[in-house]
């Protein structure tokens, strides 16, 4: 979480862009714009404007990254220049991230393959990051279809911000619902047609694009979830818990979450076919109750 980027920043205006330091190493940018009106409420600039504000903080991202790609530029042209051939792809991906980046054109924007993003990440790029943009509107938007500033917004993000993903979240009104017990708090969200808080579909959505599952596991009647790349497969899932458990694995007992509201116990859903016996090469799945078996120590619950 850091300071709100002003125009100019890269020149030093306001806190300057220095402290961008702190999320080069991120996966993810999550970006919260203002979406209502509330003269108590200081803005910089006259007005609100969704589609200015953006605009003003991707400027600054891209001036940041045209400094650090400059930067390896410089660096590699000796070596560029000593093996030519060699260095041809190279030397014309970076020559191709700076002609975008000098037409203003988010390096995310462009077909990059993993090894490619772990490069950027790795440098400490920032627009080749995926991008949530949380809308925070107002109180009184809550439930409601039409929402004037998110919908303006929207409709030039498709144009503008390469088709990023917006969530709504009226901040000070779901800060208001925790306040409240679960019981309350539910009524409340009812009644305003709220089906899930602002922040539960953010986490979904860092989840999707961040390319994450969640599993489950249960130790001692406790219930725990655990965070895995799509495509992780049981050992490596079972060595999120522990290194052990990847290192000794057996076999995992694997049950869906519905089936755990369902039945009482991993017994019961076993009498009754639930309970799913894979090997080493069980690829995990979104909302997995696992189970993992593995050498010297078993009966470990995890699900997924």
């Amino acid at each position: 979480d850091i300071a709100g980027l002003v125009q100019g920043a890269s020149e030093g205006e306001g806190l300057g862009n220095q402290f961008l330091d702190k999320i080069r190493q991120v996966d993810a940018l999550t970006e919260v714009i203002r979406c209502f009106q509330a003269p108590e409420v200081a803005h910089l600039l006259p007005g609100i404007d969704l589609v200015r504000d953006v605009e003003i903080v991707e400027t600054e991202l891209l001036l940041a990254d045209l400094q650090v790609s400059n930067g390896v530029i410089e660096k590699k042209q000796k070596i560029w220049k000593t093996s030519p051939q060699r260095y041809t792809r190279e030397r014309e991906r970076w020559l191709s991230y700076l002609e975008s980046l000098e037409l203003g054109i988010p390096l995310r924007s462009l077909s990059l393959d993993s090894k490619e993003r772990r490069v950027l990440k790795g440098l400490g790029l920032l627009t080749g990051k995926p991008v949530v943009y949380v809308a925070n509107i107002s109180e009184n938007e809550v439930g409601q279809d039409d929402m004037v500033h998110l919908d303006k917004f929207k409709e030039c993000g498709q144009r503008i911000f390469c088709q990023q993903e917006v969530v709504s979240i009226a901040a000070q009104f779901e800060w208001e619902l925790l306040q409240l017990n679960l019981v309350d708090r539910q009524e409340f969200m009812e009644e305003v047609g709220m089906t899930c808080t602002g922040l539960e579909s953010l986490i979904r959505k860092a989840f999707e694009i961040l390319g994450l599952i969640k599993f489950y596991t249960i130790t001692n009647g406790k219930l725990r979830a655990w965070e895995v790349e799509a495509g992780t497969k049981a050992p490596e899932g079972a060595g999120k818990v522990h290194s052990d458990m990847e290192r000794g694995f057996i076999r995992a007992q694997v049950v869906s979450v519905e089936d755990l509201v369902q039945f009482e116990n991993l017994e019961e859903m076993s009498q009754c076919g639930r309970v799913r016996t894979q090997g080493k090469d069980y690829v995990i799945q979104d909302g997995d109750v696992i189970n993992f078996l593995f050498s010297n120590q078993t009966d470990h619950w995890q699900q997924r």
